[in-house]
């Protein structure tokens, strides 16, 4: 292929991915660089014409936003006092907790509410529209929204991070030009802040190259698989907000179900630990038993599906947040692991991170350095604010359930009463494909289960999801799914592990397939299918799958998720 230039494009700061964390940042930079610049003395430094952008692998902003989602609106306050008036779209107040523990047959409901479950003030929001609106008050504000533009590459100069470069488009299957092909831009800024959600692509990518995890807790991840489905009539339990634990999930594995009411929708979801032990568990199979719970499945009667959705959740806690500052940048939201998994919730989070960013980026423009040094201010504002206390104090949650429920239930009622030190702190954990057995493990050979009927009413396979999804890809371009070896996955990883991947991803894209010569099975990928929810790339016992972002745009297109 022959040589050809790039564009270049210089900002002043510059946000990868159009999330809660990302928008926050830039709303609340641009509203204190407004605020400085008004009050700035005379003679004193203004900081006028500070361009500010925003990159989005999405086709729209919203469009690859997901989550269960129940909002604390605290940051939203901080962010935006006159929220109300400016129309956010904050769905359902919620009117009523409940947790109950299911077996197999029957429902039980806790005679008390756990503290963290505790949901009054709160709202049951569709995140995708939520950030749509949030982007559209953002561009109001003269901040630059690239949707459809996926950032692929980190720029350097030795190390410190100048810029990121935006991937090419118009490149076929067999890697050659087509007759479309675009290539990416460079965009470079004097910041850079990654707020691409959970293992963000080029995020995984920095804290691999800057060795910003050294002397962390591995991060560990749940997915969470979930469905929006539409009442034949307004339910009179609008806003009531269920969580259930126990069944279908073994006692060994982390998890829980959720049911949020919204009156005429119903939002229903599963969360997985991506830390099971058993290779043949199938998340969005076990999805599919929860609905068919009869204290579920009554819920879904004459109710229609609507969407459908998976994500990744960063699980970890405080002691798996990577150093979130560096040479030219900072991480924020799910890329920096900030999610509370005691209270089941990361947005308001994510959120504040991105306004303390905003502030210590202020700082930074007024001073016109952008090092490591003066961007460890935002990691200590961070840490300080109530955002870092109350990861703190849930900072062992997760660790806590390593040896199943009734000992995880204990722990986390042991932090609520420590203060979120429990039996231990700190608590150690391992990264989740680690914990992974193998087929012929110390409890003799495991067998699949049974295969799960559906009947594409109340239960569903991973195409028909997909297909609620929005998911849509150019099919011609090369997969975004990179597998480093096949040969592990045609040999070691039958005998070992009976090619989990074909079970983990909830969306149908690995497949094991006859051979054109009839010697056995080999890897089919189908990557048009994928709803980008990164549990391939995390969950893979032998770290050999690697998710990039597709050409600009493609991917799910949610919708009230």
């Amino acid at each position: 292929m022959g040589q050809f230039e790039r564009e270049t494009l210089e900002v002043d700061v510059l946000f990868v991915g159009a999330g809660p964390a990302s928008l926050s940042g830039a709303l609340h930079l641009r509203r204190l660089l407004d605020a400085h610049n008004q009050n700035a003395a005379s003679g004193a430094r203004k900081l006028d014409a500070v361009s500010i952008a925003i990159i989005e692998k999405g086709r729209e902003i919203g469009a690859h936003t997901l989550s269960g989602a129940i909002l604390d609106p605290v940051a939203l306050k901080e962010l935006l006092p006159d929220y109300q008036n400016l129309g956010a779209p904050l769905g359902t107040p919620v009117t009523q907790d409940s947790v109950c523990y299911l077996t197999a047959s029957s429902k039980f409901a806790l005679p008390f509410l756990p503290p963290p479950f505790k949901n009054h003030g709160n709202f049951i929001v569709s995140l995708n529209r939520f950030v749509k609106w949030m982007g559209e008050l953002a561009e109001s504000h003269g901040i630059d929204l690239f949707p459809g533009f996926a950032g692929t590459e980190l720029l350097f100069e030795g190390r410190r991070l100048i810029g990121v470069r935006t991937g090419d488009r118009g490149i076929g299957k067999d890697g050659q030009r087509l007759d479309s092909f675009e290539p990416g831009v460079d965009i470079l800024a004097k910041a850079v802040v990654f707020g691409e959600g959970v293992r963000g692509s080029l995020a995984k990518q920095l804290i691999s190259k800057l060795r910003l995890d050294s002397g962390k807790s591995p991060q560990v991840y749940a997915i969470g698989v979930k469905e929006v489905w539409e009442l034949p009539e307004e339910s009179p339990e609008r806003g009531h907000v269920v969580h259930t634990l126990g069944y279908p999930l073994r006692h060994e594995n982390y998890g829980g179900g959720f049911i949020y009411n919204m009156g005429r929708m119903l939002s229903v979801g599963l969360v997985v630990g991506l830390d099971y032990r058993d290779p043949y568990l199938d998340p969005h199979r076990e999805f599919q038993r929860f609905k068919r719970h009869s204290f579920v499945s009554s819920m879904l009667k004459n109710a229609k599906l609507a969407h459908y959705g998976a994500k990744a959740i960063p699980e970890g806690g405080y002691y798996t947040i990577p150093r979130s500052y560096f040479d030219g940048g900072l991480l924020v939201g799910d890329s920096a692991g900030l999610l509370n998994s005691q209270r089941l919730k990361g947005i308001h989070l994510a959120m504040k991170s991105g306004m303390l960013a905003a502030e210590t980026l202020l700082d930074a423009l007024l001073r016109d350095d952008f090092s490591e040094r003066s961007l460890k201010r935002y990691e200590d504002k961070l840490l300080a604010s109530w955002a870092g206390k109350e990861l703190f104090s849930a900072r062992n949650f997760h660790q806590g359930f390593e040896h199943g429920l009734l000992p995880g239930v204990l722990n986390a009622g042991l932090q609520i009463a420590t203060g979120g030190r429990g039996w231990k702190d700190p608590r150690s954990n391992r990264a989740g494909h680690e914990r992974m057995r193998t087929l012929r493990s110390d409890r003799g050979r495991l067998e699949p289960p049974a295969p799960l009927p559906v009947d594409g009413k109340l239960t569903f396979d991973k195409v028909t999801n997909v297909y609620f999804s929005g998911a849509k890809h150019e099919e011609n371009q090369p997969s975004h799914l990179i597998v480093g070896d096949l040969s592990i996955c045609h040999t070691r990883c039958v005998e070992e592990f009976a090619n989990p991947c074909q079970r983990f991803c909830p969306a149908s894209v690995y497949e094991m397939v006859d051979r054109p010569d009839g010697q056995g099975k080999q890897l089919m990928l189908n990557p048009s299918n994928c709803v980008h929810c990164k549990t391939c790339d995390i969950m893979d016992p032998y770290q050999i799958i690697t998710w990039v972002p597709p050409e600009g745009g493609g991917g799910p297109n949610y919708v009230n998720l």
